[in-house]
C-alpha cells in the first residue's frame, strides 16, 4: 500500500463545487480501495516493519523522518516502522482533522499519553504550566506530583468565572516567570465548567517573549469534536482521550492531538522517541467508530436534555450541572453561546444528601451501568470524589465543587424514557 498523500483522489473534499460534510467524509477520505486489493474498508496492517523498494527509497525515507533534509515538491514521508507511522494511523489522522479543521493530527495509546507526551514537548525545568481547575484525574495527578518532581510548578485557575476577573490575580502569581504552556480542560470534568479559550489565548499571547508564545492546549473531550472546536478561538492544540466519544464502544484505549503541522511537529518528534503512538489495531476500531460519531454523539446529547430536565425538577436533586441549563443571567452563559454548538451529554448532579446517598443511588441502578468513563454507547455513572478524582484532597475537592453527594452521569443512546425510569428507581432507594 503507497502513502495516501500520494493519491490526492482520496483527499478530495467537494463533489463539483459542493463541500462535503465530516461525517460524509468519515467513510473513506484518505483511502484508496484500490492500493488495499480493494477492500472496501481499510485493512488492519498488522507488522512492525515496511519493505522499501530499495536502498535509495529506504535512504530517502529516513532523510525525512529525522529532519535532515526539507521534503521535495510533491514527496511524501513512506513508511518505514509502525513507530514512525503506520497505514490505519496515517488514515485516521487525515479523518480526525476534518472535524476541527486542523492541518495535522497524531494519535495515541491512550488520553493521557496524548496529554503527558504534549505537554513533554514544550515544557522545560523552570517553567510555569498554567492550567484550569478542576482536570481529569489522571491529569491532576500528573500535573501535581510527576511534574513537580522536574521543576516545572503548575499554576492553577478556576474553571467556572469570567477570565477578566482571575487575569489579574494570575498576573501577580506569575511574576515574570517562564510560562510555557497552558493546559485547559473545558467543560471541566466532572463539574461542566466552562473556560472561555479566545480570553485564555489573548492572556497566554501577552506573556509571549518575542515570537515565542504560550502553547494553548484544550482537552475537548467532553464536548468532542462535534460540539466545541477550541482551534477556532485562539487554541494551539486540541486534545482528546479518544477512548470517550470518538471510540464510542468502551472497548478501545486511544488519545489524539490536533494543531498546525508546525505546532505539531515537536509533539510528534517525541512521540517517535517515547513511543507513545497508538497501534493499528487500535487505529481501525477507531476508523471503524468515526463513521458513526455524529449519529451517536446527536443521540446522546438528545438523550441528555430529557434527562437533565428530569434530574433538574426531582426533588431528591439539589444541583445539576448541565450546560443546557446555564440562564441567561449565568456570567458563562455568553461563553458557552460563543465556543460550544451543543451542551453534550454528560451530567453532574448532587444529591440531597451525603456519599452515602450517592453510593444508594449508584448501587441501585440496573440500565445504566456503575463504571468510569464516559462517551460510550451504554450509559454510565461514577461518584468523582471517590473514583475519578480520589487522589484530589477533600478541602481541594470542595474548592472545585466536587461534593461528596456529586454523580457524574454519561448519558448514552439508550430510550431516553428506559433511562429516566431506572434514574427514577435509583432516586427512590437513595
Amino acid at each position: 500500500m503507497r502513502k495516501r498523500s500520494q493519491q490526492p483522489k482520496y483527499k478530495e473534499r467537494r463533489i463539483g463545487r459542493h463541500q462535503l460534510r465530516p461525517e460524509s467524509l468519515m467513510m473513506s477520505y484518505g483511502y484508496d480501495p484500490m492500493l488495499s486489493e480493494g477492500a472496501l474498508k481499510c485493512p488492519i496492517f498488522q507488522t512492525s516493519t515496511f519493505v522499501f523498494e530499495s536502498a535509495e527509497a529506504g535512504k530517502a525515507f529516513f532523510e525525512l523522518a529525522y529532519g535532515l533534509r526539507d521534503k521535495r515538491p510533491g514527496e511524501a514521508l513512506g513508511l518505514i516502522y509502525s513507530r514512525l507511522n503506520n497505514p490505519d494511523l496515517e488514515i485516521l489522522e487525515d479523518r480526525l482533522t476534518l472535524w476541527d479543521e486542523a492541518e495535522a493530527c497524531a494519535v495515541f495509546e491512550s488520553g493521557m499519553a496524548a496529554i503527558a507526551t504534549t505537554l513533554w514537548a514544550f515544557l522545560r525545568p523552570g517553567d510555569v504550566l498554567l492550567h484550569s481547575e478542576p482536570l481529569y484525574g489522571g491529569t491532576e495527578y500528573l500535573v501535581r506530583h510527576v511534574l513537580p518532581q522536574f521543576q516545572i510548578e503548575p499554576l492553577g485557575f478556576p474553571a467556572g468565572q469570567p477570565f477578566e476577573t482571575i487575569a489579574p490575580d494570575l498576573e501577580s502569581k506569575i511574576q515574570g516567570r517562564k510560562v510555557r504552556a497552558v493546559l485547559i480542560e473545558t467543560p471541566a470534568n466532572p463539574t461542566n465548567a466552562l473556560v472561555d479559550i479566545e480570553a485564555v489565548s489573548s492572556f497566554a499571547q501577552s506573556l509571549g517573549e518575542g515570537d515565542r508564545k504560550p502553547v494553548v492546549m484544550v482537552d475537548n473531550t467532553f464536548l468532542g469534536p462535534l460540539w466545541q472546536h477550541p482551534l477556532k478561538h485562539g487554541a494551539d492544540l486540541v486534545l482528546y482521550s479518544a477512548t470517550k466519544f470518538i471510540g464510542g464502544h468502551s472497548d478501545v484505549i486511544a488519545g489524539a492531538v490536533l494543531g498546525s503541522r508546525e505546532v505539531l511537529e515537536q509533539v510528534r518528534a517525541l512521540r517517535t522517541f517515547m513511543g507513545t503512538m497508538a497501534g493499528p489495531w487500535t487505529g481501525w476500531l477507531l476508523l471503524r467508530s468515526l463513521e458513526t460519531l455524529k449519529m451517536r454523539m446527536t443521540a446522546q446529547m438528545k438523550n441528555a436534555r430529557y434527562v437533565a430536565d428530569f434530574l433538574e425538577n426531582h426533588p431528591k436533586v439539589r444541583k445539576v450541572y448541565y450546560l443546557g441549563l446555564l440562564s441567561e443571567d449565568d456570567p458563562m452563559h455568553q461563553v458557552y453561546r460563543k465556543q460550544c454548538l451543543s451542551p453534550g451529554s454528560v451530567i453532574s448532579f448532587v444529591l440531597d444528601g451525603d456519599q452515602a446517598a450517592a453510593f444508594r443511588f449508584l448501587n441501585a441502578l440496573k440500565l445504566v451501568k456503575l463504571a468510569v468513563s464516559l462517551g460510550g454507547t451504554e450509559s454510565l455513572a461514577e461518584h468523582p470524589a471517590t473514583m475519578t478524582h480520589a487522589d484530589v484532597p477533600p478541602e481541594e475537592q470542595q474548592r472545585m465543587g466536587i461534593e461528596p453527594g456529586m454523580v457524574r452521569l454519561s448519558v448514552g443512546v439508550e430510550h431516553y424514557e428506559d433511562i429516566l425510569v431506572d434514574l427514577e428507581q435509583a432516586l427512590q432507594a437513595a
